[in-house]
């Protein structure tokens, strides 16, 4: 009776020690995700509907990271992005490595005229009701980042991305003129918080 007893015990052990070593770290901590935009010079309004903002962790599924009050996309106004950093979004997200940064731009439209945005990013922008307005095609609206950042355990980790609005935006003579978007976000900067 002691033999069997001591061999439960020793399987209750060794099923123990399995179940902890986990790779990685346990818990979760919080991700922020920051926008910025660099000048674009030949519009006063470029409005952009970004419908999903997601990350994605090493041998592990997309995580996606909510917007601001939990709404379904995001709009910003790049030109209102010109120096300042809006917020983008932000999760609770599981703590590890992660190794891309996925954006899904919905639709883009550029102005001649100032929006009447009084911030630069928002659930909804109206759009100016005066001058011109182009849409913008965006032949691939999914742009992936591949930068790796860190989420601790109980840590904040803020990812501040600039928006491109020179690089992204081009001009293509079709006739009547077509405004192609494809665009170019990058990495500005990491930041990690205990």
């Amino acid at each position: 009776m002691r033999y069997l007893f001591a061999l439960a015990c020793v399987a209750a052990l060794g099923s123990y020690g399995c179940g902890d070593s986990s790779t990685g770290p346990s818990g979760s901590g919080t991700l922020n995700m920051r926008i910025t935009d660099s000048p674009y010079s030949d519009a006063k309004a470029v409005l952009v509907k970004i419908k999903e903002l997601s990350v994605h962790r090493e041998d592990a599924p997309w995580e996606t990271v909510a917007f601001p009050n939990a709404v379904t996309a995001w709009v910003c106004d790049l030109k209102k992005l010109e120096g300042p950093i809006d917020v983008l979004g932000g999760s609770v997200v599981p703590a590890g490595h992660y190794t891309q940064i996925r954006l899904v731009v919905d639709t883009a439209t550029i102005y001649s005229d100032p929006s009447g945005a009084t911030t630069p990013c928002a659930a909804d922008i109206p759009a100016p009701t005066t001058g011109t307005s182009f849409p913008l095609e965006i032949p691939s609206g999914e742009v992936k980042l591949n930068r790796g950042f860190d989420v601790a355990a109980e840590g904040t980790t803020t990812v501040t991305l600039d928006f491109d609005g020179d690089k992204s935006i081009q001009i293509h003579e079709t006739g009547n003129g077509r405004f192609i978007m494809r665009p170019v976000i990058t990495v500005k900067g990491v930041g990690e918080q205990q």
